[in-house]
């Protein structure tokens, strides 16, 4: 798998975290399409498809990340697509992909809590990867 030729779409809100994320992928070898919201992204998938996306669930409303993933998943179903969020952590609510009712509306390829360890969403990633 040849890295470089490989771009990977980030999307949140929170500037501070996009930027961090940006540097992690970087280092990884990616290269990186950035976008601080549901709309802008869905404008960037309309003019370039990456090779994975990594979504925040809360963006401009407490759903934009299931919202964009399906409407990714929808124009290219075979992109992987991983959401990372903290909304565990402030609401203790949780979601499992596992789960065959949350399989139905839950579109994401796999959902990981925000301040993963590097070596472990670098793992993630490369296995989504490898699949396509």
């Amino acid at each position: 798998m040849n890295k470089q030729n490989k771009t990977i779409l980030l999307v949140d809100d929170d500037q501070d975290y996009l930027y961090l994320l940006k540097s992690k992928i970087e280092s990884f070898g990616y290269q990186t399409l950035l976008a601080e919201s549901q709309k802008e992204a869905e404008e960037l998938i309309e003019k370039s498809k990456p090779d994975l996306a990594i979504l925040d669930l809360m963006m401009e409303n407490e759903d934009s990340g299931f919202i964009l993933c399906y409407k990714i998943k929808k124009k290219f179903p075979e992109l992987p697509i991983i959401i990372a969020t903290g909304v565990a952590a402030e609401t203790g609510i949780t979601f499992d992909i596992n789960d065959e009712n949350n399989r139905k509306w839950i579109k994401a390829d796999r959902f990981l809590e925000k301040g993963i360890r590097s070596e472990k969403l670098k793992e993630e990633i490369e296995k989504l990867l490898l699949k396509i």
